[in-house]
């Protein structure tokens, strides 16, 4: 006799990173979708550093499931490897921050 709970099923990711490009000063947003609420260890990096929440980086969640994350007033120093992290999901996206060239 075999029988599934729902509540211990694990959560997937319905919806992963998506690559963004944008320039200099703008902002940057990366949402993960997951499929059902109550994952831990929740957390963001940005190249290997792990991001927390503060006046740059805007870190929040909706329904437990759907997480989000805005970089303010980015820089080109800030391009690199977005990565979501909860429990043993993974997704990653690239950001590219493009400068704003004057032509003469």
């Amino acid at each position: 006799l075999l029988l599934l709970c729902h509540a211990e099923e694990a959560a997937v990711i319905v919806s992963g990173l998506r690559s963004t490009d944008v320039f200099v000063g703008e902002s940057a947003t990366f949402t993960c979708e997951l499929s059902h609420p109550g994952v831990k260890n929740v957390q963001w990096w940005l190249d290997g550093t792990p991001l927390h929440n503060n006046l740059v980086t805007e870190i929040s969640e909706q329904d437990g499931r759907i997480h989000t994350l805005t970089l303010n007033d980015v820089a080109c120093h800030d391009s690199g490897t977005v990565t979501f992290r909860a429990g043993s999901l993974i997704s990653s996206a690239k950001l590219l921050v493009k400068g704003i060239f004057m032509s003469e």
